[in-house]
């Protein structure tokens, strides 16, 4: 008689988690697979973002290293701007100190060559005076406003000095030329004849009187020997006629008498 063997569950519950345990692995795998893809995938994008990040930075210290190369080449010119700037102050400086040498000289010279200009206006008022007796309203006008802008303070010290040196030569010039005007001698109207400062003769209109100044004597003499010849000379004088040689009264000077 045969024995009949009965299947233990006990083996197969041991076939099955022989069969169950293979694919329990499989399915692990293949989590750890995706977990690794995952993380792989999102280091991949960290990289690329890393990567972005980088050409960004690398972007930005680009521009920040240009920004820096310009504000040294600002600071540079800054640095050149101020050194000259300071040469410039240095320069000045020793300017207004030769200035103030200047108006400190200028002073020292004011103070010599104002009473200096006040001596030379009477002066002249003075030869005027001792000089033969042509246009002497219009010489003494000429002292008078010399005398006046002495007083004037918008009037330079430099245009005071020019005005009496013009009033000078003015003086002088008189010496060289020779005119012909009308004028009062006396209450009588006369024409006048100024030769340089050697002649000084006068007629009457009507011819009939001519006299000069004597300038030993200091008084009007008549000569009206001389009528022609002065006649002819305001001519000249008034360029009515040519320049000719003429006999004119010319008083000598005086010569002092030995005892």
């Amino acid at each position: 008689m045969h024995q009949i063997r009965r299947w233990r569950p006990s083996a197969f519950a041991a076939l099955a988690l022989a069969v169950v345990l293979p694919l329990g692995s499989a399915a692990a795998q293949q989590r750890t697979l995706n977990t690794a893809l995952a993380e792989q995938k999102s280091s991949v994008q960290d990289a690329a973002r890393s990567q972005a990040r980088i050409a960004q930075l690398a972007d930005e210290t680009t521009e920040l290293l240009g920004d820096y190369r310009v504000v040294i080449q600002r600071l540079d010119r800054v640095q050149i701007y101020n050194e000259n700037l300071a040469a410039l102050v240095n320069d000045q400086e020793s300017e207004k100190q030769d200035i103030e040498r200047q108006l400190v000289s200028f002073q020292e010279v004011q103070q010599e060559i104002i009473p200096l200009m006040f001596e030379m206006i009477e002066d002249l008022a003075t030869f005027i005076e001792l000089d033969m007796p042509f246009q002497l309203q219009e010489r003494r006008n000429r002292v008078e406003m010399l005398r006046e802008i002495m007083e004037q303070s918008d009037v330079t010290v430099s245009e005071r000095y020019r005005q009496i040196m013009n009033a000078y030569q003015i003086e002088a010039d008189f010496g060289r030329t020779t005119e012909a005007y009308d004028g009062q001698l006396g209450d009588r109207k006369v024409d006048f004849l100024r030769v340089g400062r050697i002649l000084l003769a006068y007629q009457t209109p009507d011819r009939e009187e001519t006299g000069f100044w004597n300038k030993n004597t200091g008084e009007w003499e008549v000569a009206n020997d001389y009528r022609n010849d002065v006649v002819e000379g305001l001519r000249i004088a008034r360029q009515q006629a040519a320049p000719n040689l003429l006999r004119l009264p010319v008083p000598a000077p005086e010569t002092e008498q030995v005892q």
